[in-house]
C-alpha cells in the first residue's frame, strides 16, 4: 500500500463515491482511481467500500476504520509538508479563513489589515459559505480557519475555540414608534411589542436565528417574519424601505455609519452569542496563524490552541478553554 492508494480513498469518499469527481480533483483518471482502489483492498484483505455493480455506494463497516486511519495518515503527511513550509518559508503562505457573511463584512476588517502589515508575504483569502460549509472546508483543508457562531462546536473532527461573544440589535427607521421609547423603556423592550411589526431577519442557519424563534415561541408568540436573509446589509435595505423592522448581529450595526437607522439592544430578549474558531483536530498550524488567532482574541494563549487542536477529535473545548471573552458590538 502507498500514499497514492490513500489519497485516491479519502478524496472518493469526500467527493461522496464519486468516481469521476475524485478522479478530476485528483488529475488521473476514473479507471485509474479504481484500480488504485482495488488493489488496496487486495492488499489489505477486506472490502473498504460497499458496491451496486460497479458503482461504489459508501464504507463497509471495516471500511469506516481504514478510512479513519487513513485520514489521520493523511493529516501526518500534510503536516510534514507544513513544517517544511515552516522552517523555509517562515513569513510567507497563505491564510484561508472560512467564514460567514457577517464575520467577513464586519469582524474581520478588524483585524486583516493589521496581520497584512506584520505578514506582507502572506496571502489572504476569505471563503463565505454556510456554517456546515464553513466545517467541511476546514475538514477538507480547504481554509486553515473556520469563523462561525452556529454548528462549528457540533462537527466531528473539528475543535473549536470561543473567539468573542455578541448580542443581537434591533434596527428601525429613526421616525419608526419605537424609536419614540425612553431609554429606560428600550432596555424592557419586549418580545410581545416588538411581535406587533413586520420583522426582518437571518436565515435560519444564520446569526443566532435559532435563539430568537426559541424566544418567541417560549411566549407563545409568532411572530411576522416577512423576509429572510443571511447578509444584515440586505436586512437593513428592507428596513430602509420600511418592509419591517430588522433583527441582526449586534457587530453588524454601527451608529456612524448606519446613520439613517436607530439601533436598539435586544440581548435581554435573545441572549448572549459566542462566535467560535474552527481547526481541524490534529493538523499543524504555522507559528502566523497563531498569531493571527491571537489577534482574534487576545486571551487565546498558543497552549490552548495546541491543545484544542490535539484533543483527539473532541469537537468543543469550549468547556476546556473559557477564557473572559470580550464583547465585540
Amino acid at each position: 500500500m502507498n500514499l497514492q492508494q490513500f489519497r485516491f480513498i479519502r478524496e472518493t469518499i469526500r467527493r461522496n463515491y464519486n468516481l469521476t469527481e475524485a478522479s478530476r480533483i485528483l488529475f488521473t483518471s476514473q479507471p485509474g482511481v479504481s484500480k488504485a482502489i482495488i488493489e488496496f483492498e487486495d492488499e489489505l484483505g477486506v472490502k473498504v467500500f460497499e458496491r451496486h455493480g460497479k458503482r461504489i455506494k459508501g464504507l463497509t463497516k471495516p471500511g469506516q476504520a481504514v478510512a479513519s486511519i487513513i485520514e489521520r495518515i493523511m493529516i501526518e503527511v500534510d503536516n510534514l509538508k507544513k513544517v517544511s513550509d515552516e522552517f523555509a518559508r517562515r513569513d510567507e503562505g497563505s491564510l484561508v479563513i472560512a467564514c460567514t457573511h457577517t464575520q467577513a463584512r464586519y469582524f474581520l476588517p478588524r483585524f486583516i489589515p493589521e496581520f497584512r502589515r506584520r505578514f506582507p508575504k502572506v496571502h489572504v483569502s476569505l471563503a463565505e459559505g454556510s456554517p456546515l460549509q464553513l466545517a467541511q472546508m476546514v475538514l477538507q483543508e480547504q481554509a486553515d480557519i473556520a469563523l462561525a457562531t452556529e454548528s462549528l462546536s457540533e462537527v466531528t473532527g473539528l475543535a473549536t475555540l470561543p473567539c468573542y461573544s455578541w448580542e443581537h440589535t434591533l434596527v428601525v427607521k429613526p421616525d419608526h414608534p419605537l424609536t419614540e421609547l425612553t431609554s429606560s423603556q428600550a432596555k424592557n423592550l419586549s418580545l410581545e411589542q416588538i411581535a406587533q411589526f413586520p420583522i426582518i431577519t437571518y436565515d435560519r442557519a444564520f446569526s443566532g436565528r435559532t435563539s430568537i424563534d426559541q424566544a418567541f415561541a417560549s411566549k407563545g408568540l409568532k411572530p411576522d417574519i416577512v423576509l429572510e436573509a443571511i447578509d444584515a446589509d440586505v436586512i437593513k435595505t428592507y428596513v430602509d424601505v420600511e418592509m419591517g423592522i430588522g433583527i441582526i448581529a449586534g457587530v453588524a450595526f454601527d451608529p456612524r455609519r448606519d446613520s439613517g437607522f436607530v439601533g436598539i439592544p435586544v440581548g435581554h430578549l435573545f441572549g448572549t452569542h459566542i462566535t467560535r474558531i474552527g481547526l481541524k483536530s490534529g493538523v499543524f498550524l504555522r507559528d502566523y496563524v497563531y498569531d493571527f488567532l491571537a489577534m482574534l482574541t487576545p486571551e487565546l494563549s498558543r497552549d490552548a490552541v495546541e491543545a484544542a487542536v490535539n484533543s483527539n477529535g473532541s469537537s468543543d473545548t469550549d468547556n476546556d478553554y473559557a477564557p473572559p471573552l470580550r464583547r465585540v458590538s
